[in-house]
């Protein structure tokens, strides 16, 4: 269940929408389910009760309270069931009215002075209750933080009465759009509203920027307007951005604060994840874009075992650099893989925040790798990416049950988006060139391969040799041969990266990883925890394997 709740000056105008079934043809039957002493008049169906006259019971203390009345007098929260529940019966509703009052604080269990309200219900799906915020005492109510008391009630009944659990937040969620916005949005032609397309840009703005003041000339070199604001002393207190062109009606800019966009966003978080951000050191020019690509792949790579055993603080860090990590891959990325890559960045947005303290300085090493491989050209080499992907989708499904096992219940379904969007992105890479060499191996030569298979997995190898990206497996596994490489216990070592039980394509992920693997075995070894020893110029981005065989955590 669902609840929404807003305040409003006029009682009778609340009401008045409630029971209209001309312009609202949704609202069918309006009728009381409850009221504060259970003899509020019903203009649903009472004949000779109106609408003003049950304006006036409930108006009736504030009348009383005089100018020591709220303005803003009507509370009016809408509470809705999922589209699946079944639908519920009036006197239902009606405990479910109390409860949330009670829980709000507008009416408490028991108390004579409490509000007067009425539960009016128009629809099978939800009620809206209207009370007027001033108590028999004519005091005012004590209803703060009046939503998330009542989300959690709401979590309650829905558990009592076999509802859809809804997914709830931990109210660190960037501010949604208006409608307002949201209209002014559609009249321009834009799919999203200024604020998002800004919030969308300042995150890009902080995964590339290396300082501050770096991070403002990218906002402002991407059409951003930026006003910084300054204490007495010249330090910087904070800034609003603004769309160009997007002006209210007296033709100013709409500007936006950085809290406004979002919790981190603001110049106090920015500056804090910015204090140590140098792009990091590579080994020759010559080898800089694929040192830097094989820095960032290695650190992901270890993500899932920093969720497993670090502190919480640390692990809400690495998840933070995640994120930054997929906000800046559309930036860099080929165009065939923007779109997913990009809804990957949007999703995992929501997955990067909870209320747990970030403590960034343990990830800065790979946000300096970031940094880095913004500054260099897209690779060609498009296996680059694609270990970097198989490492990033890893660590989202990490950060999925890190969230889950918290009950962080938005980021982990946030998590989960993102992991769609990442598996989406990485099967775009075209396996076509290395199929085509798997159909043209000889058939002594593919039995050989499959014999390879059974022999490292002997449970998936059924599956493995009828999938359609069997041919290029075997291609793979014939390219280690000829490279004077064991493919079994290779094989074997790909498979236990983690586990393959929810791969679409077992084979296609095998594929990339013994390209991964062949590549790191002509490299010689290097330490797990050591991106640096990599020699520039190597032919495949390097991972350190210091992942337990033994997790359980799912793959794909």
């Amino acid at each position: 269940m669902i609840a929404k709740i807003g305040t409003g000056a006029d009682t009778r105008g609340v009401l008045k929408y409630l029971y209209d079934t001309v312009r609202a043809k949704d609202h069918v039957d309006p009728h009381l389910v409850a009221s504060f002493d259970g003899f509020a008049p019903d203009p649903g169906r009472n004949e000779t009760a109106t609408l003003t006259q049950l304006a006036t019971v409930l108006d009736l203390r504030v009348k009383q309270a005089g100018e020591d009345a709220p303005d803003q007098h009507v509370w009016h929260c809408s509470v809705r069931a999922a589209p699946e529940d079944r639908i519920l019966t009036d006197d239902k509703w009606a405990v479910i009215a109390r409860r949330v009052l009670n829980a709000t604080g507008i009416a408490p269990a028991g108390d004579p002075d409490a509000c007067r309200w009425v539960a009016v219900r128009h629809a099978d799906d939800h009620i809206h209750i209207v009370a007027t915020k001033v108590r028999g005492d004519l005091r005012q109510p004590r209803n703060w933080n009046d939503y998330p008391r009542a989300d959690k009630e709401l979590a309650a009944i829905e558990k009592e009465y076999g509802l859809r659990q809804v997914v709830r937040g931990d109210r660190t969620a960037a501010k949604r759009p208006t409608r307002a916005e949201q209209e002014k949005a559609r009249r321009t032609g834009h799919a999203v509203t200024p604020r998002e397309r800004l919030r969308t840009t300042v995150r890009t703005s902080v995964a590339a920027a290396t300082d501050t003041e770096e991070f403002f000339t990218i906002l402002r070199g991407a059409g951003v307007l930026v006003d910084i604001q300054r204490f007495p002393s010249g330090d910087i207190r904070g800034y609003k951005v603004a769309l160009d062109g997007d002006t209210n009606k007296d033709g100013e800019p709409v500007w936006f604060s950085g809290s406004a966009l979002a919790p981190d966003l603001s110049y106090p978080k920015i500056s804090e994840r910015l204090a140590h951000a140098g792009p990091a050191a590579t080994d020759a020019p010559s080898g800089r874009r694929r040192a830097a690509w094989q820095q960032l792949t290695d650190a992901a790579t270890r993500i899932p075992d920093i969720l497993d055993q670090a502190d919480d603080a640390a692990a809400q860090a690495h998840i933070a650099v995640l994120a930054e990590t997929l906000d800046a891959l559309p930036l860099i990325a080929p165009t065939d893989y923007k779109p997913q890559l990009a809804q990957a960045s949007a999703a995992f947005e929501r997955a990067s925040r909870s209320r747990i303290h970030t403590r960034h300085q343990q990830a800065e090493s790979t946000r300096r790798a970031i940094k880095a491989i913004v500054r260099e050209p897209a690779p060609k080499d498009g296996a680059l990416l694609v270990f970097l992907l198989d490492a990033l989708l890893l660590a989202v499904i990490a950060a999925q049950h890190w969230h889950r096992t918290r009950h962080h219940d938005q980021q982990a379904e946030a998590a989960r988006q993102t992991a769609e969007h990442l598996r989406a992105a990485y099967q775009a890479q075209p396996l076509t060139a290395i199929h085509e060499r798997g159909l043209r191996l000889a058939v002594s030569v593919a039995q050989q391969q499959a014999v390879i298979v059974r022999q490292a997995l002997p449970d998936l190898a059924g599956q493995i040799v009828a999938e359609p990206g069997w041919p290029a497996l075997a291609a793979t596994l014939a390219d280690a041969q000829t490279a004077g490489l064991d493919p079994t216990p290779l094989l074997a070592q790909a498979a236990r990266h983690r586990e393959l039980d929810t791969a679409t394509s077992i084979s296609g992920v095998l594929t990339w990883r013994l390209h991964r693997l062949i590549g790191m075995a002509g490299e010689g070894p290097t330490r797990p925890d050591s991106a640096s020893t990599v020699r520039p110029g190597s032919s495949t981005a390097v991972l350190g394997d210091s992942r337990r065989p033994g997790s359980r955590r799912s793959g794909r």
